[in-house]
């Protein structure tokens, strides 16, 4: 399994008592979705290894506690600290209407309700304020604002995300 391959869960926090849980973060919409969690993946020196786990105690702040197999000591539950958690893309829950994955939609054409076809999304950027768009339009990076204001709808059959670009958006980056 490659991280291409998978999703990022979350990343374990710190150990949590002393006879190898881990605090983790679960870097999800909907952290419910875990409760029932058997396995992840770590990433260790670039690679994605197996862990399995014995119980799972989701909290309502997007935090849990786990307890790996195998894991039974403090020092070893601190080794896994700041290790990023990983599952396959296909265990990932499926969205309808307008939601979609970020990385679902890379490769998606872009369609502007006024405009027509604009590029293809290049990639999507998260930033603590405003995730964005990325694609190229007339041989510019062009960032598009992800939000109901812009984004109209989306279409998976035909690989298209149409949007609602706010006046003068493209002027911005045409002009410089």
């Amino acid at each position: 399994m490659n991280v291409d391959a998978c999703y990022q869960l979350g990343y374990i926090i710190k150990p949590h008592g002393l006879k190898g849980e881990v605090g983790i973060l679960l870097d999800v919409d909907y952290p419910d979705v875990y409760r029932e969690l058997e396995s992840v993946f770590v990433e260790m020196n670039n690679n994605l290894v197996p862990f399995f786990i014995e119980w799972i105690s989701v909290k309502n702040n997007k935090k849990a506690v786990v307890k790996f197999e195998e894991i039974d000591s403090f020092e070893q539950a601190e080794a896994l600290q700041s290790f990023n958690l990983y599952l396959p893309l296909e265990n990932l829950p499926p969205l309808k209407g307008n939601q979609f994955y970020y990385h679902e939609v890379v490769g998606f054409q872009i369609v502007d309700l006024n405009i027509g076809h604009l590029g293809k999304i290049s990639t999507i950027y998260t930033h603590p304020g405003q995730d964005l768009i990325s694609m190229e339009y007339q041989g510019k990076e062009v960032l598009i604002p992800i939000n109901d204001d812009v984004v109209k709808h989306l279409d998976r059959d035909k690989q298209q995300l149409t949007v609602a670009l706010p006046q003068g958006l493209l002027d911005v980056y045409l002009d410089s």
